[in-house]
């Protein structure tokens, strides 16, 4: 028993060595950087290197599918079916003219209209442009993680190698140092921004909280190794305004929050996130409601219009979809953050999900196992675009505003443009889409009926 004790003392040592070795190069590397905004540039020399990796991966892929004549999986990026943009009555004359012979200008209902609106059944169901909006990104390459891509069997040796050392790598090494780092950044934010609270109010205290909130978001950063691209910065939010962003991930505040000082809106959660919620009211007025008051849409556009009247206020950070997209487009605005008369600063985010996908699919994964794969990745790769700010014009109600914010992020972003809302992910479609294309269908017939009439 006595021969072990110099053994164990020295694991100790040993031990103890190590953690101040790797909390040392924390701080010298990762904490201190964050804390003054700089970098070394270590990140994107790790990102080329990946590139470099993922680009042999799948060549080695192709090469080794090649020899064994199998059918290399692409996914189809731009939908299944190719579709035109055309109208419902140029689409029923082209059946018409393709099966009756009949006058295109026929008044009366024929049979083969029908196959108008069965057609477009089916390539809804074999073609959804809204469900599908709702599951993660496709890639065409392979990242070495096995989550990402159908193409990847057995091809040779040196490729599994390559892959189980990714795997040790990412669990055992950058797994446990991105959790100290999200431990630190939260920890820090909590106690930082009640320190602060305790601060009579004026310039030192919003100094300090705008400081407070930048270092911990920026370590939070750090620890989902995010490499983050900014555009257009002149362009940035300011206060009495309004910042709306398409929604990939919860992550967005972070990325933003990172480079820009927002007033957060939200409801009122508990647990962790009460007391995150709690530590940050104090020092900043952020916009917090309870489940109740959340439902009432009017008294939540007062207490907005209340926050963007006061110049002095930070700018409000909102997500106007609703929900998280899988960074293909960008879905219907709710129109409530465009009706309270504030000037509107869009922003446009894009993941570049070759090293890791951002998207949140909170129907099949909780938050701890979203988190899980996020701190799993590689890294989370994203760019930025501040756009110039946006008012509304007089001859426009709400809805088109939101449009039209809606459509310049996604120009911006090289996101799809879509009309649909977001809720259909838990909802059923509403009857006023189904009717709409039954106003467009009798609008047809009555015209034609009208126009025959006149002449």
């Amino acid at each position: 028993m006595f021969l072990l004790l110099p053994f164990n003392s020295l694991v100790v040592n040993l031990l103890g060595i190590s953690i101040t070795v790797l909390f040392t190069l924390l701080l010298v590397f990762i904490i201190v950087p964050a804390i003054f905004g700089v970098s070394f540039g270590i990140r994107k020399v790790y990102m080329k290197t990946l590139l470099k990796i993922f680009q042999w991966a799948t060549l080695r892929i192709e090469r080794g599918a090649k020899e064994k004549n199998h059918t290399l999986y692409k996914p189809y990026v731009n939908g299944i079916i190719a579709k035109e943009p055309t109208s419902l009555e140029e689409e029923i004359k082209e059946i018409r003219r393709s099966g009756s012979g009949k006058a295109l200008d026929t008044p009366e209902f024929e049979l083969s209209d029908i196959f108008y609106f069965c057609r477009k059944g089916i390539e809804t169901i074999m073609d959804d442009e809204v469900t599908k909006r709702f599951s993660a990104e496709e890639l065409e390459s392979w990242n070495l993680l096995s989550r990402t891509n159908y193409n990847f069997q057995y091809i040779s040796l040196r490729l599994t190698v390559l892959w189980g050392l990714g795997v040790l790598i990412r669990y055992c090494f950058l797994l446990p140092l991105r959790v100290a780092l999200a431990f630190t950044g939260i920890s820090l934010l909590v106690t930082g921004t009640t320190v602060v609270g305790y601060l009579p109010n004026g310039r030192c205290k919003e100094f300090l909280s705008k400081h407070v909130h930048l270092m911990c978001y920026r370590i939070c950063v750090r620890a989902l190794t995010a490499i983050i691209t900014y555009h257009d910065r002149e362009n940035r939010p300011r206060n009495g305004g309004i910042c709306v962003a398409n929604h990939t991930s919860p992550i967005d505040v972070i990325i933003l929050a990172s480079d820009g000082y927002y007033a957060m809106v939200g409801q009122i959660h508990g647990g962790l996130m009460g007391v995150i919620q709690r530590a940050m009211v104090k020092a900043c007025p952020h916009v917090w409601f309870e489940r109740s008051e959340v439902k009432d849409r009017r008294l939540v556009a007062k207490r907005l219009t209340e926050h963007v009247q006061d110049k002095s206020k930070l700018p409000i950070l909102i997500f106007p979809e609703g929900t998280c997209i899988n960074n293909t487009s960008v879905m219907m605005f709710k129109k409530g953050s465009f009706e309270i008369g504030a000037t509107v600063y869009p922003v446009a985010i894009k993941y570049d999900p070759q090293f890791g996908d951002a998207f949140w699919n909170s129907s099949k994964y909780g938050m701890v196992t979203y988190l899980l794969r996020m701190m799993t990745s590689w890294a989370i790769v994203c760019s930025v675009w501040y756009l110039p700010p946006m008012t509304r014009q007089p001859e426009e109600d709400a809805v088109q505003f939101a449009n039209r914010v809606k459509s310049a992020i996604a120009r911006q972003g090289g996101l799809v443009d879509l009309l649909w809302d977001g809720g259909l992910k838990r909802e059923k479609v509403k009857d006023t889409f189904k009717e709409e294309q039954q106003k467009l269908y009798s609008k047809m017939i009555a015209g034609n009926h009208e126009d025959r009439s006149r002449s």
